[in-house]
């Protein structure tokens, strides 16, 4: 049988490489975590996100701030008249400053603040005459408090968009959670899959040395006269096989190692390979499904997110209810107010000291007429909280099934795992079996090379099943919600 010069010359190159020393960086399944939990941009995305969301609860905050105000100024105006037939001339000179404060309130009140001194100074003439100077000084001090009665009365009225901010804050957090958990499963499932490749080379490792042994024997059966060399053919065709097969899975362990290099180092400084240290583990589930429910409908960081979200709906709609009720407003205040002097000093003695109050009080009406603006806006608000109400419910829905399935599948991988472990060590006695009957002169060399056929793909499920059933637990521990905290690790600031 013709067999190409390539294939011993790939097995030797890949003997060599085996031989010389190891560069690759030991890995645990911890220490992956770890490392992408640091580096990965996906999570530095979400916190950035998250930063973002939190510093919209100041902008909408901000509404309630006092606002300061001020006003200097100086002026001059010439006048002039006719009293009399005799022409009146002058000019007047006025300096003025105001200051001012607004504050709005959460319940839905105002105070306005003003303070605002004059000084004026005039001089004029009557025909040829001068007339002498004229000076003085005044000013008013007022405070304001108004009050919405319907309208823009309560703290959900006039704060609805802060509480919105502040639950979209607190939503932000459970996406930047959910980021970190998406992050961690998707770490342990390409780390499963380094360990997979790498056993499954090993598996096939093991198949071409079986394949070789019995390449081995059958030459020299047929060296000493036992055996037709028809079958050494066979046996070298099988050999040819696991060779290729060798090449296969070192491609694929080596496409998978490149995976979870370039998902833990997305920036410089990655290692040139990464060797996994360890191996997946069965343990019986210690859970049953109703309780696997329900930690998952209290842990899930989705179906806070969405209860954030509909209490949210239900402050916007209840804002958009007020805006159907009149305005009414109630307002007192105070005015004060200074004799004329001719410095500002007297004007000051006499606000601070309320010589001159005035105060008034009263109310304001104000009725749109159909207000069709606010019933179609509490239309929208209506049906937007409908709507976050049965998202609640599919996604409630949605995890309920999820943990459902991702616990059968976990029960279903372990008893995959034991029966693929049984199906490998009855492989091996058949093989060992068919082995000694061929050796006796019972049994043909194509039933024990489809004996070791059968006990390679025996290998290769048992690998498989254990994979299967890491993965399995990864996602039921997602699923309900404590893949970091069975991991040993805590959300990242």
């Amino acid at each position: 049988m013709f067999r190409s010069p390539l294939m011993p010359a790939l097995l030797i190159c890949q003997a060599l490489v085996a031989q010389a020393p190891s560069a690759a960086r030991p890995l645990s399944l911890q220490e992956a975590i770890r490392i992408s939990l640091e580096n990965n941009l996906q999570v530095e995305i979400a916190r950035e996100a998250r930063a973002v969301t939190k510093a919209g609860v100041d902008v909408h905050v901000g509404a309630f701030d006092w606002v300061l105000s001020g006003n200097l100024q100086t002026a001059r105006q010439e006048f002039g008249a006719e009293e009399s037939s005799v022409k009146v001339e002058g000019t007047a000179w006025s300096r003025s400053m105001t200051i001012g404060a607004l504050k709005p309130f959460p319940w839905g009140g105002s105070l306005e603040l003003s303070y605002a001194p004059e000084y004026y100074r005039k001089s004029s003439s009557l025909g040829s005459t001068a007339l002498p100077y004229g000076s003085g000084s005044g000013g008013g001090l007022k405070a304001t408090y108004t009050q919405s009665l319907l309208r823009g009365f309560g703290r959900e009225a006039t704060e609805a968009n802060v509480i919105v901010a502040r639950n979209a804050s607190e939503a932000a957090d459970f996406q930047y959670q959910k980021a970190i958990i998406d992050l961690v499963a998707s770490t342990e499932s390409l780390y499963w899959d380094v360990v997979y490749a790498q056993r499954n080379l090993e598996t096939i490792h093991q198949a071409l040395e079986l394949a070789q042994k019995q390449l081995r024997e059958n030459k020299i059966r047929v060296d000493v006269g036992t055996l037709a060399p028809i079958e050494v053919t066979s046996a070298e065709a099988a050999v040819a096989q696991q060779e290729q097969a060798i090449i296969a899975a070192d491609a694929q362990l080596r496409n998978a190692k490149d995976a979870l290099i370039r998902a833990l180092y997305p920036g410089a400084g990655k290692p040139d390979d990464v060797e996994t240290t360890d191996a997946p583990t069965l343990s019986h589930l210690t859970i049953d499904e109703a309780a696997a429910e329900q930690m998952a409908l209290d842990r899930r960081v989705e179906l806070k997110a969405a209860k954030l979200e509909l209490a949210s709906k239900g402050v916007l709609k209840r804002a958009a209810e007020n805006k159907l009720k009149p305005q009414l407003d109630a307002y007192a205040s105070y005015s004060g107010s200074s004799y004329q002097y001719d410095s500002l000093g007297g004007v000051n003695s006499d606000l601070a000291g309320l010589e001159y109050p005035g105060y008034a009080v009263g109310v304001t009406l104000s009725v749109p007429l159909g207000n069709h603006t606010a019933k179609g806006n509490l239309a929208v608000a209506r049906a937007n909280e409908r709507s976050s109400e049965l998202s609640l419910r599919d996604e409630e829905l949605g995890i309920r099934l999820e943990v459902r399935q991702a616990f059968r599948n976990v029960d279903a991988a372990e008893k995959g795992v034991e029966a693929a472990k049984k199906t490998r060590v009855f492989r091996e006695k058949d093989l060992d079996a068919e082995q000694k009957k061929f050796d006796n002169g019972m049994s043909t060399n194509f039933l024990v090379l489809s004996k070791q056929s059968d006990l390679d793909s025996a290998k290769s499920a048992e690998v498989q099943a254990q994979i299967t059933y890491a993965k399995a637990v990864t996602q039921l521990e997602k699923a309900v919600g404590n893949l970091l905290e069975a991991r040993g690790f805590q959300y990242p600031q």
